[in-house]
């Protein structure tokens, strides 16, 4: 008995730290929702806790691990030096640095940069990726398991203006979307050994989407959803078979968001769609052009779709019908994808302001925190508070 629960007690403690974490772009789930955000009423009194400097160039988000909050950037005349760095989430503490170096292209846009795609982890280990195709995995403590330079095997995977799609951890394997004009493929990693699972050829179109989950019966059920000019595919992680497809097109910039069985893609607007087990293609419930995103990604929370417009006018939208409940504009531009937590959403724009609104009636900006710098990168929420990085900085934002 005692030994069933001491096991007992292991299981809880890692899925309350699993809760608390943030794992990947948009959170673990890919959901763009936290778990352990800033309570309601902390959401008010939002302030930096702490803030720590940044060498390098970064439009990743922050990833949260525990007491761990990892950031990638790059660094060097040629944005070559690709870096991984770890604070403590708690006091900001540089913890260490690692660094190494690209074994390809390093052309970006001035606005983006080489560590544009978000790290990922599963709790043991950070794999991070750059629009080199550079792809590293260390462990928690920053130690070098194993690299992939994927732009020796996909040598025209890039573009001009830098990939910057993250890498999703899903049902036991790390896809890496790697597509462009040229040569555009999506590969399965093993996250064991970095070897490669499979890869199948995609639309050769410059693609800044990433990766979204779609979840079955059970987490090895799930599906993973990649997203590109041509539509949206349906792919089985384990073992990278298309199991459907919508072909109707859908942006190359913001990223779809799945709601138990329903998927709201930037297609059209935004069209929802209806996955049925067994069904070859997802059924089209609706459409609605109007509400058609600029760059940042939609979010489902609380029963409401929020969609970011091109006009920075946040709507919140029946998920049933596609009808407008409320809007509320915003000061934008924004290049972020809001994140939501606790009731309420967090957006920073471009200039660096925060932005929190709460959700209940019809919307309200309840504080701003102004960072007072350039800001391109999504937010992440985890450890009762919301970080944030820019080039220069990281801050951790919480309530007073």
């Amino acid at each position: 008995m005692h030994c069933l629960l001491m096991g007992l007690a292991l299981i809880l403690t890692a899925t309350l730290a699993n809760a608390g974490d943030w794992r990947q772009f948009r959170g673990t789930a890919a959901t763009g929702i936290g778990e352990s955000g800033p309570s309601a009423s902390a959401a008010g009194t939002l302030e930096v806790a702490w803030s720590a400097d940044l060498e390098g160039r970064g439009l990743s988000s922050p990833i949260v691990v525990g007491n761990k909050v990892f950031v990638s950037s790059s660094g060097g005349y040629r944005q070559d030096r690709l870096k991984v760095t770890c604070f403590a989430a708690d006091s900001g503490e540089l913890l260490w640095d690692r660094q190494f170096r690209a074994t390809g292209r390093t052309t970006t846009h001035p606005k983006t940069c080489v560590a544009a795609a978000t790290p990922v982890s599963d709790g043991e280990r950070v794999f991070a990726l750059y629009s080199s195709d550079d792809l590293l995995c260390v462990d928690l403590d920053g130690n070098l398991l194993w690299t992939r330079g994927l732009m020796l095997d996909y040598p025209n995977a890039s573009n001009s203006l830098g990939m910057a799609s993250s890498p999703l951890l899903v049902a036991g394997t790390l896809v890496v979307p790697l597509e462009s004009d040229s040569q555009s493929v999506a590969v399965g990693i093993d996250p064991a050994t970095g070897l490669t699972k499979w890869s199948i050829e995609r639309p050769k179109r410059a693609n800044w989407t990433s990766p979204v989950i779609l979840p079955g019966k059970t987490p090895d059920d799930d599906l993973v959803l990649l997203q590109s000019s041509a539509g949206l595919a349906a792919v089985r992680p384990g073992n990278g078979e298309v199991i459907w497809r919508y072909t109707d097109g859908a942006s190359t910039i913001p990223s779809s968001v799945v709601a138990g069985n329903t998927v709201y893609v930037p297609s059209h607007g935004i069209s929802a769609l209806q996955v049925s087990p067994g069904s070859a293609n997802p059924e089209l419930l609706w459409r609605v052009e109007r509400l058609a995103p600029n760059t940042a990604s939609p979010v489902y929370y609380g029963d409401k779709l929020y969609v970011l417009n091109r006009a920075n006018v946040l709507l919140c939208v029946d998920p049933q019908t596609g009808n407008t409940d409320w809007q509320l504009r915003l000061e934008g531009p924004f290049s972020a994808s809001p994140v939501a937590a606790s009731g309420h959403l967090y957006f920073v724009n471009e200039a660096g302001l925060v932005q929190v609104v709460r959700l209940a009636d019809e919307g309200e900006v309840v504080t701003t925190v102004d960072l007072g710098q350039t800001v391109l990168g999504t937010p992440s929420v985890a450890q009762q508070a919301v970080f944030v990085r820019s080039d220069g900085k990281v801050w951790k934002l919480a309530g007073k």
